[in-house]
């Protein structure tokens, strides 16, 4: 047999060349909107796969396989012969040269350059917070985290013979991650208990809900805060308002009215900053949280090639306040800024970004979520569940993740399973 013929690529090098650097929901939008279009495409990101970030507490919390949240980014281009895929890490980028510059020193050279790096966990300068505290904003995070609880439960177990072992979950942040964690990690508790015959005595294992704010989900109507509230205490979560963390420590957490508690756990879901990121270091002046400031058009200020979107950005909203750094704005800002460079391409005039309210939802627990819809009105239960799992259907990229998902989330419904819950030994050094 004749070996198989080497495959063609199609020559692109004559085509404007966009990078993106960013494989979330920003970067991800952005690409598609450049896809089969007159230009050359490079995404460049530290990982080869995009993550559904609102399905991360899933993952950690033994509901969902990492597989079921992520997606290779080059399946997602598949069909697109003018965009590529570069696995690395951006260093800097070199705005008068037109270049960015990867770790290792090699270099990408852009015609425009579309900064779509995401957002990290704030810790609001806590001792401890970034060292011992768990965040959940990437897949390692989710993975990290789900070892954490499942061993501190087995550690649990294999000492019941010598005494009864107390163990105190502590979440931080009382909005939709904050919330959706306290909430899965309550069924995730009683599950293994019941399935696994786990020798834990249930009425000492606390879930410990933390905020300052004075109730859950600010952004929600307070109708909505009052019942996310009620259906976690009874699931028997406990929720303290107003309360201040001062320190972290390996297994302790310190409050600023002096209590130091135990823990097996604290999971960070407090806020998010680009501090830290290159998107902070784009400007000597960066924008709230650490945000690249830009244009109407997500330009750079002062920039003609250089554009920002997602959470990296502060996209304007009106004259005094920015978009909030949710998965819509990243899906909408992505697809805008794309059409924006086309035109900058074609020498017409560039358009505003106008950002669509498209509702805000969290889930509680199984079959309890709320929904506002952008209207205002709420609705909740399982209504509101319902509607939490199409949205979150349809936007998970991939049949076969849709598919994998909604098989998981349908048996569950009905008769909790057992699920992927393992403890993976390499998850603590995964990036």
């Amino acid at each position: 047999m004749s070996p198989d013929p080497a495959p063609e690529f199609p020559d692109f090098s004559h085509l404007p060349h966009v990078v993106v650097i960013g494989g979330g929901f920003a970067g991800i939008a952005t690409a598609r909107g450049l896809a089969n279009k007159n230009v050359r495409v490079t995404i460049v990101d530290k990982h080869n796969f995009h993550t559904f970030l609102p399905l991360l507490y899933q993952v950690a919390t033994a509901m969902l396989e990492p597989a079921e949240v992520a997606y290779p980014i080059r399946t997602i281009f598949g069909k697109a012969k003018n965009v590529g895929f570069r696995h690395a890490t951006v260093r800097e980028v070199d705005h008068v040269r037109s270049v960015v510059i990867l770790e290792g020193g090699s270099e990408i050279a852009f015609d425009h350059l579309v900064v779509a790096t995401g957002a990290t966990a704030s810790y609001f300068g806590i001792p401890g917070a970034s060292q011992y505290a768990m965040p959940l904003y990437s897949l390692a995070d989710a993975r990290r985290l789900r070892n954490r609880l499942l061993s501190s439960l087995e550690e649990a177990d294999a000492a019941a013979d010598e005494a009864p072992v107390s163990l105190n979950f502590v979440i931080v942040g009382g909005g939709p991650t904050g919330v959706e964690t306290s909430g899965a990690l309550s069924e995730l508790i009683r599950t293994v208990i019941k399935r696994d015959g786990l020798r834990i005595d249930p009425s000492r294992v606390r879930v410990l809900l933390v905020d300052m704010a004075p109730r859950l989900l600010t952004p929600f109507p307070e109708k909505a805060s009052k019942y996310a509230q009620k259906e976690l205490e009874r699931m028997g979560v406990e929720i303290e308002f107003g309360r201040s963390v001062v320190e972290v420590e390996e297994r302790a957490i310190r409050f600023a009215d002096g209590e130091r508690l135990k823990v097996a756990a604290v999971i960070w879901a407090a806020g998010v900053t680009a501090s830290g990121t290159l998107a902070h270091d784009l400007q000597a002046s960066p924008g709230p949280g650490g945000r690249v400031r830009v244009t109407p058009d997500l330009r750079l200020l002062e920039s003609s090639n250089v554009w920002a979107v997602g959470d990296a950005a502060a996209v304007p909203l009106d004259d005094k306040t920015f978009c909030p750094q949710l998965a819509p704005v990243a899906m909408q800002s992505g697809r805008h800024c794309a059409q924006q460079i086309l035109l900058v391409l074609e020498g017409a005039p560039t358009k505003p970004f106008k950002y669509r309210n498209k509702g805000i939802m969290a889930t509680i627990g199984r079959h309890a979520a709320v929904a506002q819809l952008p209207g205002g009105s709420v609705i909740k239960g399982t209504s509101g569940w319902l509607a939490w799992l199409g949205l979150h259907l349809w936007y998970l990229i991939g049949f076969r993740n849709r598919l994998r998902v909604m098989i998981n989330w349908t048996w569950r419904y009905f008769d909790w399973p057992s699920g992927p819950r393992l403890i993976v030994a390499d998850a603590e050094t995964a990036e």
